[in-house]
């Protein structure tokens, strides 16, 4: 074994640091004695160390497997960086010509590579573990070690054939690494590679740089985020959405708010994305739109924000992401928007997969949930999840510990709840528990017989969202813990047992109230004038609406609907072409029913002597989506609507989402062609009329008025075709 002198020296001779970071020292002691290493260590924290300096000093070469090809490149790079020889550290996978791979065969054969990185399916591969067995070897480093576990939020199914191969080679000591592990993930990954009895070194996931943040998502969350950057000006930032539409569309509006972007997805073609990636790096732009593909390994300490548009898949990836924000530890500001109906689309695109894979998905999306909605300290809730005591109630750094709250007794509840659980032996997760407290007999309650228990229905007419946060708070307290094995259940722990010998004071705070009823990313919230940054004159448009919808003898609603008129109550567009920028105008209605709008807005703005903030006026990209115009000229060619979804992956409701937005925007369409095949002219007319004569558009009033005479389908194709003819 190294003495320390000879780390220290090591260190300094190939890297040139003075010391060590952490538990770096002792991790790398561990690794050179050939013992099998867990390492759990947060973005930032010196992870690549942990394995690159053994590689150098030991005898043999350390096969490095990675999950990206960007990823070990990088790596790669770096580390001959800090050589005289290129030869040092080698990449072998798919990107790799036959000769270049033959080449990075014969200098690891050769002794003098002292690091291989290579991905799981390259590890695979027959040729490779044939080679690898003829390679001394001086051990595996299992890199984002998460991709393992089907509970960790990047998981690889080739990763669970990893520790079978090496086995296969030739067994050498394993080095684990990850930056975000949960009990329940570490527990996965330990046994999957079979180092159960290795040494844990596990460093604290508290950041206490980065401020966390959590806001309702709405109609105006890009005018918050431009808002939000130009606060900022110069600083470097990263924007995380979940899809690669989204991604584009959200650069591109950020370009023409003067904001130097650039979006980065797979999709993009390779040399582009690069391309992005280095301007971002060289800061050539500020911002960074991007789906989750960005930033694994990307070493960029000076970013000031991360921005999350949807909220992530699980609390890990959430983790992850917000870490690449203030790595040289100053300022980090992580701000997420959230939405149900976001969680609503994620659960609906689980739909399909494997039952196992679905609840999985389902648990961590609920684990999200209750971080997003939860009023406790953000911190204290983030490090619970990974398994660590903060210790504190507060934090002082997070958006709930900035408010002030107030606080409900609750200790009747939890004792209830508690009793519950034991009744329950202790088997089952929160979901059951509440519907056995509140007494709703649903289908797993009636199939354990749990409805002939003496608990069942004792908090009868209690909100289940109160319980739910109850059991929450209770956890974070120390009453409850989650099983690891059947991860989810709730026990109870000693100081539970404790409180229901003797209970005490049980305080919690309520969560946040969060609307379920937030549009889609296209549609249009009604809202009235409540987003509206000048109420008066907010009031003064609708009146004009009135007006010009009594003399077209129109509804309200399809002359501009009422998140148009709050935004030209908040930029005051003065001329056709602003008009035409505006959320839920586009050219087509600006040019029908502009005129007198503008007109009134100038005279409004003369006369109150009005200076037009900037800053609040947010440019709109003309929609130019692929998507988009795919759809229009199939429409055009009159192709059936279900080929037209089919062809372009989507499901039916989900193209009527598009469909609508597309009129929103003030495209007129023709879909009668498709309607006529579907609907009787009497009925068209019927459903027609109805929208004619009503104040609202909304879809739940129409069946409620039709008395369900008529499909959602039906009703939504025929006020497609109402809106799009008369409105624009």
């Amino acid at each position: 074994m190294a003495t320390t002198p000879d780390l220290s020296e090591a260190l300094k001779r190939h890297f040139g640091f003075d010391s060590f970071k952490g538990n770096q020292e002792a991790i790398i002691r561990n690794l050179l004695d050939c013992g099998d290493t867990f390492v759990i260590m947060p973005t930032g924290g010196g992870k690549s160390m942990c394995y690159q300096l053994p590689a150098l000093m030991m005898e043999g070469t350390a096969i490095i497997i990675s999950p990206l090809i960007a990823l070990m490149k990088n790596q790669v790079d770096a580390m001959r960086h800090f050589s005289e020889n290129d030869s040092i550290a080698h990449f072998l996978n798919s990107s790799l010509t036959k000769a270049a791979a033959e080449a990075v065969r014969h200098d690891v054969a050769a002794g003098i590579t002292k690091m291989l990185y290579v991905a799981p399916e390259s590890l695979t591969k027959e040729e490779n573990i044939e080679f690898l067995k003829t390679v001394t070897i001086s051990f595996y480093a299992v890199d984002e070690a998460h991709c393992i576990s089907e509970w960790g939020h990047d998981f690889r199914p080739e990763y669970r054939r990893i520790r079978p191969i090496i086995n296969e080679i030739g067994s050498r000591p394993v080095i684990a690494l990850t930056a975000t592990a949960t009990p329940k993930v570490q527990h996965d990954i330990q046994k999957n590679l079979g180092m159960a009895d290795s040494a844990v070194f596990k460093s604290s996931f508290n950041r206490p740089n980065l401020y966390y943040e959590v806001r309702q998502k709405s109609p105006s969350t890009e005018r918050e985020i431009i808002r939000f950057i130009k606060q900022r000006p110069g600083r470097s930032g990263i924007i995380y959405c979940l899809s690669r539409k989204r991604v584009e569309e959200l650069a591109a509006l950020l370009k023409v708010n003067e904001i130097k972007a650039l979006p980065y997805h797979a999709g993009m073609d390779p040399a582009a994305r690069s391309d992005n990636q280095d301007a971002f790096l060289l800061e050539k732009v500020d911002v960074i739109v991007a789906t989750i593909a960005f930033g694994m390994g990307i070493d960029k300490p000076d970013v000031r924000f991360v921005i999350h548009y949807d909220i992530p898949k699980s609390l890990e990836g959430y983790y992850q992401e917000t870490g690449r924000a203030g790595r040289d530890g100053g300022e980090g500001h992580c701000l997420a928007f959230y939405s149900r109906k976001d969680l609503q689309k994620m659960e609906k695109f689980m739909q399909g997969k494997p039952v196992t894979e679905q609840e999985i998905g389902r648990q961590l999306l609920a684990e999200t949930a209750a971080y997003a909605e939860s009023a406790v300290c953000r911190r204290r809730s983030l490090l619970h999840y990974f398994g660590e005591d903060f210790g504190k109630e507060e934090c002082g750094n997070c958006d709930n510990c900035n408010i002030t709250k107030i606080k409900v007794e609750a200790k009747e509840d939890l004792e209830a709840a508690l009793e519950a659980i034991a009744s329950l032996k202790e088997k089952f997760k929160a979901e059951h528990i509440i519907d056995v407290l509140i007494g709703r007999a649903s289908n797993d309650v009636r199939a354990y017989g749990h409805q002939e228990l003496e608990i069942f229905g004792c908090l009868q007419g209690t909100d289940p969202k109160h319980l739910a946060t109850v059991l929450r708070q209770a956890l974070l307290d120390g009453y409850l813990e989650r099983g690891i094995e059947s991860y989810g259940v709730l026990r109870i722990t000693a100081k539970g047992k404790k409180f229901l010998q003797k209970p005490v004071s049980f305080k919690i705070v309520e969560d946040a109230e969060y609307s379920d009823d937030i549009p889609d990313e296209d549609a249009v919230m009604k809202s009235g004038a409540s987003c509206a940054a000048d109420p008066e004159l907010f009031a003064i448009l609708n009146s004009l609406r009135k007006r010009v919808a009594q003399q077209l003898n129109l509804p309200p609603y399809i002359i501009f609907q009422d998140p148009s008129l709050e935004a030209m109550a908040t930029t005051y567009p003065v001329t056709i072409d602003e008009l035409a920028g505006i959320p839920g105008v586009g050219s087509g209605k600006a040019k029908r029913y502009g005129d007198e709008f503008v007109k009134l807005i100038r005279t409004y703005v003369d006369e109150n002597e009005i200076e037009r903030p900037e800053d609040l006026r947010v440019r709109t990209v003309a929609n130019k989506s692929k998507l988009k115009i795919s759809i229009i000229q199939s429409i055009d060619r009159k192709i059936d609507l279900n080929q037209i979804a089919f062809s372009n992956g989507l499901e039916f409701d989900q193209l009527l989402d598009e469909i609508e937005a597309i009129v929103n925007s003030g495209t007129r369409i023709n879909l009668s062609y498709y309607i006529d095949s579907l609907i009787d002219e009497e009925d068209q007319n019927d459903i027609f009329d109805y929208f004619r004569h009503s104040k609202s558009d909304s879809l739940n009033d129409a069946f409620n008025e039709l008395c369900s005479d008529y499909t959602e389908q039906e009703v939504r194709l025929v006020r497609i075709k109402f809106l799009s003819d008369l409105g624009n």
